[in-house]
This record gives C-alpha cells, structure tokens and sequence, in this order.
C-alpha cells in the first residue's frame, strides 16, 4: 500500500478501551496511512479522545446474542459499501464477512487480523452449535485472504497449520513507559487487567486470596462474571477485593504501577488461551510489576528468557505457594522486579510496530 490510501479496519467493541487497535491505527496514521477504525456505539460509550487517525462507532438496536452479531454485520456491510477505501482489515471473525464480502465487490484489499482464535475460547467452546457456526464462517473465510498475522507464534503456528498459509505476527506490546525510579510497594496489591470472563482464572485468584491476608485483588474491568466475582467476594478475602470496572489505558497505567504483583493465570480451556500473548504480560513489565503467569508455551518462553516473573500450574496450592514464596523472599521478589526493565526494553510497542508497517507497505 502507498502512504495516503485509506484503511478501514473493524472491531465490535465501543474503541474506548481497545488498545492494541489505538495503537496500531496510530501507528500506521504516523507514517501517512489514512486510517479509519470503525467499532459501535453503545449507551454507555463515552466521547472518545482526539486520535491521530478516525474513528466511527455503528449504532445498534440490539447490543449482544445472535441478533447483535447479525444486525452489526449488515449495518458494517452497507457502511463499508459506500465508504471510499483502499483497504480492509477484519479484527477477528466477527466482523470478517463484511469485509470479505465488501473487499470481493469494490475490488479492495482485504486483511485479517486473528487477535485471538476465535473458535477456540471458552465462551464458543461450551456452546457447540455457536461454535460449528463459527467454525464454518472460519473455514469459509480465511483461506480466501491474502494477508493475515496474529499475536502470537503459537497461534500463528496453529493457523498456518489449519489453513496452509503464511500468518505474520505482531504482539500486542505497549509503548515504552518503563519507570526507573518506580517504589518498593509496602502494600502487596496483586492486579488483574482484563475482561471478567470465564477461564481468566479469577475465582482461583479470590480463593487464594482468601488464604494469604497480607495481599489485596484489584480487579481492573468487567465481563460476564462480573456479579458472581461480586457475589464470590463477600465470601472470600472480606474487605480485600476492589472492582475497579473499566479504566481509561491512562488510568490503568496509573493504577498498575501501584501493584506489587500482576496476575495472568489462565484455565486451559480451548487453543486460544493456550496459546495466547496477553497485552496485561506485558503491561505488568513495563509497570516494573512483576507477575505470575500460566504454565503455557508463549508466557513459559518469554519469563524463562527474562526472568521477570513466575510460572505458576492452574491450582490455590501452586497459586499460594507462589505468593508466599514472593512474600517471604523480598531479595527474590526484587531480582524479578529488576529483570522487568530489561525485558520492557526490548519487549515494547516502539520496537513491534516497525514490522506492522512494513507489513502494509509491502501490500
């Protein structure tokens, strides 16, 4: 693509609170791209902040269930129709057809963006009829465009497999906003950033907690357990679990730096987890955070080359024995804390986005 032709890409969220699009829409504006990120509007949506790129959000009469994903698709599709573009980009399977289908009539280039495997989280998984029909729009779509990446080699590896096709890979890194001078936390808060959804391991989190009553769980989010965390709290760890709901990413780098740990330990439910790439892995680090992570081959490598954190098997034995060994070893805890920086240096948004421009240059 040459530097001044319009890209429109695609989500299903509000664009409020999704930082690996802002980040990439702006980086791709920053050197000449004209970018347009389209999500929907909700009741509760807040006026976005003045971006370097454009945004528009599609209004819906329904707002989640089969009926959502129907109405939002053919509002998408006849938006995308009469829109000026040279390109497309579909974030997930979602809003694939779309621009699949839009890319074939007006002679657009068409690229996909798998920021997870779709098919493959929890919630299509326990629902099989859901799940077969995603699997079909999968098997439908895919193969039929050219350019593709994900966030991770584990995924990556797994389409490419599926599909026969090259998928490119760029993580879903923050920028470089590592503090040097970041305190000792007296406090020992444990974070977790993230939707509130099932498989994110935060009952195990309130269970555990329950048991060491010298940590406090800031919950930074909401999702579909968002009442049960609620209700599941009153039960375990009194007084010490805070919800903090939705926070702007100016907010949740706020409060991240005041944590003494990060929590990223999933349930092995479905490919995607297993081989995810979380944005919160590394926020944690550039928080100069250090976390606990799922034994699962992305976050295994990269803390086993960095040393920025720990590994931890999906159970309140592993989970408590973990934390007790950081309460009761502060120089450990320290190491960690220390190794964070190197890490943050390398592993950083500045760095990634040169291949994702490349990546549309060459197209």
């Amino acid at each position: 693509m040459e530097k001044g032709q319009k890209l429109i890409f695609t989500v299903t969220n509000d664009l409020q609170y999704d930082q690996r699009m802002q980040r990439i829409s702006g980086a791709l504006s920053s050197v000449g791209f004209d970018v347009l990120l389209v999500g929907r509007k909700l009741k509760n949506s807040k006026t976005l902040p003045q971006w370097n790129f454009k945004t528009k959000r599609i209004n819906c009469f329904f707002n989640k269930g089969k009926l959502f994903y129907a109405e939002y698709n053919l509002r998408l599709f006849f938006y995308l129709l009469f829109k000026k573009s040279d390109a497309v980009c579909a974030i997930d399977l979602d809003t694939i057809l779309p621009c699949l289908f839009v890319s074939k009539l007006k002679g657009l280039i068409c690229i996909y963006d798998a920021h997870e495997y779709f098919t493959e989280v929890p919630e299509v998984i326990e629902r099989p009829s859901v799940q077969k029909l995603w699997r079909k729009i999968e098997a439908f779509a895919i193969p039929k465009i050219k350019y593709k990446y994900t966030v991770s080699n584990g995924l990556a590896g797994l389409f490419e497999k599926r599909y026969g096709a090259k998928f490119d890979v760029f993580r879903n890194l923050p920028l470089y906003t590592f503090d040097k001078n970041a305190k000792e936390k007296q406090t020992k808060i444990i974070i977790y950033q993230g939707a509130l959804n099932e498989g994110r391991g935060l009952e195990l989190l309130l269970k555990t907690a329950d048991q060491i009553p010298e940590i406090e769980i800031w919950l930074a989010g909401e999702g579909d357990l968002s009442q049960d965390l609620r209700d599941l709290s009153l039960r375990y760890a009194q007084g010490r679990i805070k919800f903090l709901g939705f926070l702007k990413p100016e907010e949740l780098k706020e409060i991240t730096g005041k944590a003494w740990l990060g929590y990223n330990v999933l349930e092995n439910k479905g490919l995607s987890y297993y081989y995810s790439l979380s944005n919160k892995f590394f926020d944690y680090m550039q928080a100069s955070v250090p976390s606990i992570s799922s034994d699962f081959p992305e976050y295994k490598l990269l803390i086993e080359k960095y040393e920025c954190g720990l590994i931890c098997d999906y159970s309140v034995v592993a989970l408590t024995d973990k934390i007790k060994l950081l309460l009761n070893d502060n120089d450990f805890y320290l190491e960690l804390k220390n190794k964070c920086e190197i890490a943050a240096s390398e592993l950083n948004w500045e760095k990634e986005k040169l291949g994702l421009v490349r990546f549309y240059e060459e197209i």
